[in-house]
């Protein structure tokens, strides 16, 4: 029984995936605590969607995927803002439009390419398969953007909730703006072997989500986001194992579950507070 459970870890191609697992989670659920916040959600599905032409570009030009993606994230991130700074549409339009125009050009490009690159590799990860370059990149921007939210997590909460106040404290309020697109992109380019760009959103939204739910201050939804999106990673690592699924979407089904589980918490605490007053 004990050697059944302990199967998983006997594999290298398991090993690496726990490993990249433990990795990506700190960087997505710190993040998805202010993309939460600041009404940021489809800003993480936009970028994690428009990075697919940067990447088929990169391949035709010979240089790193991650780099072709990282350019593209910050592109739509950047052009985004200025549409809808500079026109009557709102925020969430100019996201929709942008993306599916970005994302359908991907496709396009794609599509002309003979590459041994599979596709659905990219849109939906390829855990299973990741290497030892994928260790080292995903671990490298997990640790820097784990260090700047860390150390600056007090002046996004402020930008995030009010960037009016923000600007009359004295805050650099464009370097905070176009600093956090710019680890929204590492941070996709990080979980592009994992999770892949349609999966991604559900990292960067579900542990921000929940910890929301559970808790009411942001020092305290930082910790519980990471906890949750760890857990959820390695469980759905190890049980994909057992039922012979794919990692990424067994990890978002699992997060869609808890998440499920703190809004009826939450909802059965409303209800009692309201009772008793």
């Amino acid at each position: 029984m004990l050697d059944t459970l302990l199967m998983p870890f006997q594999f290298g191609f398991m090993q690496n995936a726990f490993w990249i697992a433990v990795m990506v989670s700190v960087p997505t659920a710190l993040l998805s605590c202010f993309l939460v916040l600041k009404g940021w959600a489809l800003m993480g599905d936009a970028v994690s969607h428009a990075v697919l032409p940067g990447i088929v570009l990169a391949y035709l030009l010979g240089l790193p995927l991650i780099l072709g993606a990282f350019a593209a994230g910050m592109l739509t991130a950047v052009a985004t803002g200025y549409l809808s700074e500079n026109s009557r549409i709102k925020q969430d339009t100019v996201m929709g439009v942008v993306f599916s125009g970005m994302f359908g050009l991907g496709i396009v490009m794609y599509v002309g390419l003979q590459t041994n690159v599979h596709l659905d590799h990219i849109l939906f990860g390829n855990m299973l398969g990741v290497g030892a370059q994928d260790l080292w990149t995903a671990g490298i921007i997990s640790v820097c953007v784990a260090a700047v939210l860390g150390m600056k997590w007090k002046d996004f909460m402020l930008h995030a909730f009010d960037p009016a106040q923000a600007k009359v404290s004295g805050l650099p309020v464009g370097l905070l703006h176009y600093g956090l697109l710019a680890i929204l992109s590492l941070t996709i380019v990080a979980t592009l072997s994992a999770t892949g760009l349609i999966l991604a959103v559900g990292l960067l939204i579900a542990p921000g989500a929940i910890a929301f739910l559970l808790v009411r201050s942001l020092k305290r939804m930082l910790p519980v986001a990471v906890l949750v999106c760890m857990i959820s990673m390695l469980g759905g690592v190890y049980l994909s194992f057992f039922i012979d699924s794919a990692p990424a979407p067994t990890i978002v089904l699992i997060l869609t579950g808890i998440f499920v589980i703190a809004f009826l918490r939450r909802s059965i605490q409303n209800r009692q507070a309201s009772a008793t007053v």
